[in-house]
């Protein structure tokens, strides 16, 4: 299993704080600034693409 991932029932609980803090300002800041200011955002924190695509374009597929 992922490192930085660990299974809790049937969900995937995020255990990277890091990064769930920086997809939470990501999120939030694409009213105001934009979605593609918000994945720049996300590539200079060194976010992993696929996470920052899923997270950033499909919301149902975010993690909790």
């Amino acid at each position: 299993m992922n490192t930085t991932m660990e299974r809790q029932g049937s969900r995937i609980q995020r255990t990277d704080v890091r990064t769930c803090d920086l997809i939470n300002q990501a999120i939030a800041s694409i009213p105001s600034v934009g979605l593609q200011r918000a994945a720049q955002f996300l590539a200079s924190m060194n976010v992993p693409a696929e996470i920052a695509i899923r997270t950033l374009v499909y919301p149902a597929r975010r993690r909790t």
